[in-house]
């Protein structure tokens, strides 16, 4: 029971209140990663007119969306998604994100890598990966749905280049991002401010890593795409990696397909996202063998990434993510 002054009357009321937190209450390192993610998805609503999250279907994105939900739930996600598909996504995804649409009732919006390579505007690569090709289709799109604000799920512990953009992106009327244009972002505040043309690239995840997303998919029993659990698949070795075979160049001659027990660390498009040997078949066992390695998703399991040491980069600065 508090005491309370209503001084209009000039006299004291008790009534019952839920008692504060005491000296000791702390957030988990889950509920506060969640709460500033809440607060940026919240940000982008109130100060942007057109926004679209970037959803590729992997873990990372899927939990941006748990995320945006809860964020306005009871009302609609405020903006939709958007997919650049490559040709070459594994079939999982698909579903799974045709099926995630479907049930929330989204606005999918989807730039399509082939269309381009149709038209004569991209041509393919001779080692077949599609996934450098995506940044084209990717920045048209957003020009022509006049999107100002998109968001990625870019993490502190992915790929060096990714962890160096804040957590609003100013990037240029061609997509580009210029490292020299960061802003500074103090307790929080948000700087959104860009000319027609330009947009941001605003990433919810900033302060996250791979074991703190696994941690929340078990905590929330968020559900995820199969591939991400150890199962039997055909696959072949290039590079270091198990690639699955396809027709998007692979296997070569001289690379024998078998299969195996692995999963996937991230998705992508498959003739650069590698598999890992593996036993891990639910999160609990999955969070285990994050918390053990010594590798970052991306280093281990991310062809294109190692295309030079400064790939990631160079791409973001062309407007890839």
């Amino acid at each position: 029971m508090t005491t309370v002054i209503d001084r209009s009357v000039g006299h004291e009321r008790q009534h019952a209140t839920a008692p504060l937190p005491g000296p000791g209450y702390r957030l988990s390192h889950l509920d506060a990663l969640e709460a500033e993610s809440v607060h940026i998805f919240r940000e982008v609503a109130g100060e942007f007119e057109n926004p679209v999250l970037l959803f590729s279907g992997g873990k990372d994105s899927i939990v941006m969306l748990h995320l945006a939900l809860k964020a306005f739930r009871p009302a609609a996600v405020p903006f939709g998604l958007l997919h650049v598909d490559t040709g070459h996504n594994f079939p999982e995804v698909l579903e799974y994100r045709d099926r995630v649409v479907a049930a929330h009732g989204l606005r999918l919006h989807v730039a399509s890598v082939q269309d381009y390579i149709d038209r004569g505007v991209l041509r393919e690569r001779p080692d077949g990966t599609r996934n450098p090709l995506q940044t084209l289709p990717l920045t048209e799109k957003i020009q022509s749905q006049r999107f100002d604000a998109v968001f990625g799920g870019g993490r502190r512990d992915e790929e060096k280049a990714r962890a160096k953009e804040r957590v609003f992106s100013l990037r240029d009327e061609f997509g580009g991002w210029d490292p020299r244009r960061q802003r500074p972002e103090l307790w929080n505040l948000y700087n959104g401010r860009h000319a027609p043309g330009e947009h941001v690239r605003v990433f919810p995840l900033s302060n996250w890593t791979e074991l703190d997303v696994w941690q929340y998919i078990a905590r929330e029993e968020i559900e995820l795409p199969s591939l991400y659990f150890a199962h039997r698949r055909k696959v072949f070795r290039r590079a270091g990696m198990w690639l699955t075979a396809g027709g998007w160049g692979g296997p070569r001659a001289g690379e024998a397909v078998e299969a195996r027990r692995v999963r996937y660390r991230t998705v992508g498009d498959m003739s650069c996202t590698g598999a890992v040997d593996s036993d891990a078949d639910t999160v609990e066992k999955v969070i285990a063998e994050i918390a053990a390695s010594r590798l970052t998703e991306r280093g281990a399991t991310r062809a294109d990434d190692k295309l030079s040491e400064a790939a990631m980069e160079d791409r973001k600065r062309e407007g890839y993510f």
